[in-house]
């Protein structure tokens, strides 16, 4: 993932103004930044969800603008809003995703895969009654059944007991395992520590390599 010179403008305002940023495949970085910094802009300029106002950005290989349709398949984003149907049921948000993205249902490992968020009760269970924490939970359920090739977590702890926080690390640390890229933004390093390569940090538009502390770095040789 690689971006040149990008910048983002709402109206008048400057969001972001010349950012570069390069994370390799089996890198999980740790995006940082005082609130309305532009940390979630980024994540949505990454996935193709925008455009930028200028600047490139390059998605294993891909053009985020000219080749969006080749990009979106490659990406999962965990963000405040989940991508749920509160008239559907949690079994039926994951057979719809599925179905959106292409593909088949038919065998998906559906049950399974809400037992391991904790939602193994709820298959059925429509997700108009459930919490914030369980419609987070069913939204990296959508993530875990089409495992991404760049995972954007957009304050993923957010509504999330210590089971939910292990899950979510355990899942950037499995898709960086596997050659994957993981840009985590968040505002609690420590419920990321141990996680994260190195950390980035947006300030002022722009984008810099902060060193992390001891404490939250990924132990060399450790976590893999």
């Amino acid at each position: 993932m690689a971006l040149a010179g990008v910048a983002r403008r709402f109206g008048r305002r400057w969001v972001l103004r010349g950012v570069d940023l390069v994370v390799q495949p089996g890198q999980v970085v740790v995006l940082t930044g005082r609130n309305g910094s532009g940390k979630t802009t980024l994540l949505r300029l990454v996935a193709s969800l925008i455009r930028p106002s200028r600047g490139a950005i390059r998605v294993f290989g891909h053009d985020t603008v000219r080749e969006g349709a080749n990009v979106r398949p490659l990406v999962g984003i965990l963000a405040h809003n989940a991508g749920i149907y509160d008239d559907l049921t949690a079994g039926e948000n994951l057979i719809f995703s599925l179905r959106m993205a292409g593909q088949s249902a038919r065998g998906a490992p559906i049950s399974e895969t809400l037992e391991r968020v904790g939602l193994a009760s709820f298959e059925f269970e429509r997700v108009r009654g459930f919490s914030a924490g369980m419609r987070r939970r069913l939204g990296l359920a959508r993530l875990l059944l089409r495992p991404p090739r760049l995972l954007l977590l957009d304050e993923p702890y957010a509504s999330f007991d210590q089971d939910g926080i292990d899950l979510v690390n355990e899942f950037a640390v499995h898709t960086r395992s596997q050659g994957g890229t993981v840009l985590l933004s968040t505002h609690d390093l420590a419920r990321a520590a141990g996680i994260p390569d190195w950390r980035a940090h947006i300030a002022d538009g722009l984008i810099s390599e902060v060193p992390l502390e001891d404490r939250f770095r990924r132990p060399a040789g450790g976590l893999a």
